[in-house]
């Protein structure tokens, strides 16, 4: 059984979005986990996901990132990419996440969008409005999400949800233009 969307069914979703929550281990990176003697040295980001994000952000979209590993790595990243108020780490009840960002915005839920990998993130997609899972997600999850992405997590996935979330709201084609201007600055 699946809850795949179909692009029009998609569209109608994605065009409603206002925030992206997204999954930090195996969403926003490959799903490594890095430690040494001194503990987690280092996760791999892509700059695609985080110009998404950036660009994203730029055109009234917020971006949040739900995780249950806690770390200096997550909270650094996030504020690079301006999105450091709100990273929830630590998280074991991604579900009850979703629901405090909606209070916080004050928005529907039809208005999240989370994108997740693995099973602990199971209650998160099932209360958001559009649900998304990169390419490589366990098998459990595609079968739950409204879409997969094209790529692997820490790949590009999340810049693939921004870009569909964007296109439907008629706004990439204005984000292109506003990149070919070499605008300076730009958090990846």
């Amino acid at each position: 059984m699946s809850n795949l969307l179909s692009s029009d069914e998609l569209n109608k979703k994605a065009v409603r979005i206002r925030l992206v929550a997204l999954d930090m281990d195996g969403t926003l990176t490959d799903g490594s986990i890095n430690i040494g003697a001194e503990g987690e040295l280092f996760k791999r980001f892509n700059a695609k996901d985080g110009l998404g994000i950036t660009a994203a952000r730029k055109h009234g979209i917020i971006v949040s990132v739900i995780t249950g590993r806690k770390g200096p790595i997550v909270q650094r990243r996030a504020e690079e990419l301006g999105i450091g108020e709100d990273v929830m780490s630590g998280i074991s009840a991604k579900k009850q996440a979703v629901l405090a960002l909606a209070e916080k915005y004050s928005l529907p839920l039809e208005a999240i969008a989370f994108m997740g990998d693995d099973l602990n993130d199971l209650p998160a997609i099932m209360t958001a409005g559009l649900s998304a899972a990169p390419a490589d997600a366990a098998e459990d999850v595609k079968e739950r999400v409204h879409w997969i992405a094209p790529h692997k997590g820490g790949q590009g996935s999340v810049r693939d949800l921004l870009e569909l979330i964007l296109k439907a709201r008629g706004l990439w084609d204005t984000i292109v233009k506003e990149y070919m201007k070499e605008e300076k600055g730009v958090r990846q």
